[in-house]
């Protein structure tokens, strides 16, 4: 005798892997690049995204003195504009004018436990990826920039500050850097435009807006330019469960489109609007909820947009 039984298989459950917006940051967000060396000798660090850093020796200090023997070196990639959005960073010039990110990264050390100085005793010489031609501009991050939140600034001009443009060369951008943290390069996005400001309320709200890497809060909002990689974190507050852009500083007749996507109690919500900016534009977005791996795949269709 045979028996045949048939059984019906249930649709798989929707897994959401991060819990809270801060959770989802650090799972999907790029992760840190961990190197031990020698800081007497010099050393050439490769990325896993093509980033050289060339240290030269004895470039660490504490407090002042000379770092000396075995230094950890820590180090993040943001080349794609998935990589700004999963992260919780953002391409914001300190003035709030929109930038459009040729690729950035963050470098961090630490001798024992202790950090090392934030000023190096000698410059780095970093090689970025270029995924275009012409010029880039070299900028430094600024955390705590209005709050808890992130934006880019020229870097120091001293004796280790780098230069403040860099041509590509042989499919790099080639410079150097005397300043750890966070160290980007950019062009502005649309600058010659007349500029306006943007608001935009975000409808069904779970959270409060989420602030650099989602250190606080839980709801994202961005701008994505069509065909230029930006990805400006629209963050000042503007009422409840409102937010604009930096006064006069959206370009007016760019395209691109407007996301919020927000991480709460291990539920998600995503909404997305596409529209050409126009003058003192008043934008809604309504969130719906979603699963985490929608979530992740509208963020990396953006890469291609």
């Amino acid at each position: 005798a045979v028996l045949i039984m048939a059984s019906c298989k249930k649709d798989s459950p929707v897994i959401n892997h991060a819990k809270s917006a801060k959770e989802f940051v650090a799972l999907f967000g790029p992760q840190k690049q961990t190197f031990t060396i020698n800081s007497s000798v010099a050393n050439t660090l490769t990325l896993k995204g093509g980033t050289v850093i060339a240290i030269p020796a004895n470039a660490f200090k504490v407090s002042g003195s000379p770092v000396s023997g075995q230094v950890t070196v820590e180090a993040m990639e943001m080349l794609k504009r998935s990589d700004v959005l999963f992260s919780g960073t953002n391409t914001n010039h300190i003035s709030g004018a929109p930038l459009s990110s040729d690729g950035f990264i963050y470098i961090n050390a630490k001798s024992g436990n202790t950090v090392v100085d934030k000023s190096m005793a000698a410059d780095m010489k970093i090689k970025i990826p270029a995924t275009r031609t012409g010029f880039t501009q070299i900028w430094e991050g600024v955390e705590n920039a209005g709050g808890n939140q992130m934006a880019w600034q020229a870097p120091k001009i001293n004796a280790n500050g780098g230069p403040l443009e860099s041509n590509p060369i042989s499919g790099f951008y080639n410079f150097d850097f005397g300043t750890l943290g966070w160290i980007n390069c950019d062009v502005f996005y649309s600058y010659a435009n007349p500029k306006t400001t943007v608001r935009i309320e975000v409808l069904n709200n779970p959270g409060s807006m989420a602030s650099f890497m989602a250190l606080t809060g839980e709801t994202f909002v961005f701008f994505c330019a069509k065909g230029s990689n930006v990805a400006a974190q629209i963050y000042t507050a503007d009422g409840l469960n409102k937010v604009k852009s930096y006064d006069n500083m959206m370009p007016i007749g760019a395209q691109g489109k407007f996301i919020s996507f927000s991480i709460k109690d291990g539920k998600y919500y995503f909404a997305e609007l596409e529209t050409t900016i126009t003058a003192n534009q008043n934008i809604t977005l309504s969130l719906v909820e979603s699963s985490e791996a929608q979530v992740q795949n509208a963020i990396t269709s953006l890469n291609n947009y």
